[in-house]
């Protein structure tokens, strides 16, 4: 399958995308409200709730719009490289989760995205009253695997 028929089929079979995807499907978070699902030999993830996915959305738009001084960039929209978007995704979770409990080192898993989102907003009263210059210290320290070096 070449790749603009898989990113067509995809689109038409995940209607309600999880923004989160690439930290589930890299085993760094989980979400209660997650669905995986096969398509072509690939995985993807589908959200479970439509509020759920609003919120998430709305947070990952607020993580990269705080992030831009962290990431190196000026770029307010259009998508980002894999790279930076693991740093917003996994970096501001662990971020939140560090926000939360403050007395325990930020978590290399997220156990729960829906719970973690859910307990800041009930902790902080709404996404925009995040403490996002404590996220960001989590943003600009996580670093992603290694890259692999090729085989000459």
């Amino acid at each position: 399958m070449d790749s603009d028929a898989f990113r067509s089929t995809y689109r038409a079979i995940n209607e309600r995308f999880c923004p989160y995807e690439k930290a589930i499907l890299t085993n760094q978070c989980a979400c209660s409200l997650a669905n995986k699902f096969c398509l072509a030999e690939r995985e993807g993830v589908q959200c479970g709730s439509d509020p759920a996915q609003a919120r998430c959305l709305e947070l990952l738009e607020r993580l990269r719009q705080q992030a831009r001084f962290a990431l190196k960039s000026t770029a307010t929209s259009g998508a980002l490289p894999h790279a930076k978007a693991m740093r917003i995704q996994v970096g501001g979770l662990r971020g939140i989760q560090a926000a939360l409990t403050p007395e325990e080192p930020a978590p290399m898993f997220i156990e729960d995205i829906r719970a973690t989102v859910e307990k800041a907003i009930a902790r902080f009263g709404a996404l925009d009253r995040l403490p996002f210059p404590l996220i960001m210290q989590q943003i600009a320290a996580y670093r992603g695997r290694p890259r692999s070096r090729s085989r000459a």
